[in-house]
């Protein structure tokens, strides 16, 4: 169990954390959520002993970490995945570990048989991905059997099928009666794994609860009605009934209408008592990503502003009108939030940018070695990519107004052509 009893760390003017009480359980998997510079890597630091706390002390198993006799068999972490030698190889940066703490060799290739880089264990880890250089992390936490993990954002550069690994083998450490304690900013992913979340802002704790209890006191789960489009007036008439009624009522995109305060059959029995036709009475729960937004709103550090695309936005011509900018559906309201921009079109500004290992393509554009499945292994770049020209993209056709160019004077008859293989090769060259 790791336990933190008034935890506070300063640097100069600046808390990073604040008077910091919590206890992690084990046999759970704990998450712990906060935005960016709440002090979560902070405490993590203190609980391993990286950073000395200003205040208050922190424990596991009732000791502090510099204190645990042969500390790496009790207590694994993985804080940085890229804090590796980039020239050793995978599996000799495990066994540099096992040797220092008395760990057999065997449990090496056991490790890397677990994160599935058996295939890699022999390459240098600087020409690992993202998503390698986190298995290897892992495996590096897992070395030495111990009964507390830590975990940094452990599925960051994983693909799907990484991401379904780490939560099932999260819930199997804890299954096992182990302390897990992972920090993340998926919320999605922290929905599937944590049962029991710590949630703090500014260095601050704001929750200490059961991921049920959490998403149940920071959100209020609603009902979306709709009625048919072509009948605007039953929809007033509802809107009536449901407001004498006691309920709250606001009006979405596409015409339906969120409703709190009455449960659905209520809903359903006062639509039917005003005559009116629903096509659509649904229950809405509040999301984890929902709940948590709503209770760190107001400790957020980093925020983005409107691009109001200065100087750069050409006059509108004579007689048109701007278009109208419609605020979200409830707006101003009790409760509302802005919801986080929605990501089209994948991660914007993403650049392609080639392999240093031989993994997919290299440097020079040639296709190399592919990567193990699964491994974050590269694909081969397009042609378009850092400005190189498709075959035949933007080649211009001979047009009636534009004769094409009269070709070269050949060669007189009967003399021979000249054999441009080999200068081709020595252009190639």
């Amino acid at each position: 169990m790791i336990e933190a009893v008034g935890l506070t760390k300063r640097y100069g003017a600046k808390t990073a954390v604040d008077d910091l009480s919590f206890r992690v359980r084990p046999g759970t998997v704990t998450g712990f959520l906060g935005p960016n510079g709440s002090g979560k890597s902070t405490t993590m630091r203190m609980i391993l002993g990286l950073d000395r706390p200003t205040a208050g002390h922190v424990t596991i198993g009732g000791y502090p970490y510099r204190k645990l006799p042969n500390a790496p068999r009790q207590v694994g972490a993985l804080l940085d995945a890229k804090a590796v030698h980039g020239g050793r190889s995978a599996r000799n940066h495990l066994l540099c570990l096992a040797q220092l703490s008395g760990i057999p060799e065997r449990r090496v290739d056991e490790v890397l048989g677990v994160v599935g880089l058996k295939d890699v264990a022999r390459k240098r880890s600087k020409g690992f991905s993202l998503g390698m250089g986190q298995r290897l992390g892992i495996a590096a936490a897992l070395l030495g059997d111990p009964q507390v993990l830590l975990f940094d954002e452990p599925v960051n550069g994983l693909d799907p099928e990484g991401i379904l690994w780490v939560r099932n083998l999260m819930k199997l450490l804890a299954s096992e009666g182990r302390t897990v304690f992972v920090s993340s900013h998926l919320m999605s992913e922290m929905a599937l794994t944590a049962e029991h979340l710590i949630v703090i802002g500014r260095g601050r704790l704001l929750a200490d609860m059961s991921v049920k209890d959490f998403i149940s006191h920071n959100s209020a789960d609603f009902a979306r009605v709709r009625v048919p489009a072509i009948e605007p007036q039953q929809r007033e008439k509802l809107t009536a009934a449901l407001t004498g009624a006691g309920g709250q009522v606001l009006p979405e995109a596409g015409g339906s209408l969120r409703v709190t305060g009455l449960s659905l059959p209520r809903i359903s029995d006062l639509a039917h008592e005003a005559d009116v036709r629903l096509w659509e009475l649904s229950p809405h729960q509040a999301s984890l990503e929902e709940a948590y937004m709503r209770m760190t709103q107001g400790v957020v550090d980093y925020r983005s502003t409107a691009d109001r695309r200065s100087g750069l936005q050409e006059p509108l011509p004579p007689g048109m009108q701007p278009l109208p900018v419609v605020p979200p559906a409830g707006q101003g309201q009790p409760g509302w939030y802005a919801p986080p921009p929605p990501q089209r079109g994948g991660t914007p500004f993403a650049m392609p940018r080639p392999a240093d290992d031989g993994y997919g393509q290299d440097g020079g554009g040639r296709a190399g070695r592919t990567g193990p499945a699964g491994y974050g292994a590269q694909g081969s770049v397009a042609p378009q990519a850092y400005g190189v020209q498709a075959p035949g993209a933007g080649r211009l056709e001979p047009s009636a107004a534009a004769p094409p160019a009269p070709p070269a004077s050949a060669p007189p008859a009967g003399a021979p052509a000249h054999d441009t293989t080999e200068r081709d090769s020595e252009d190639r060259r």
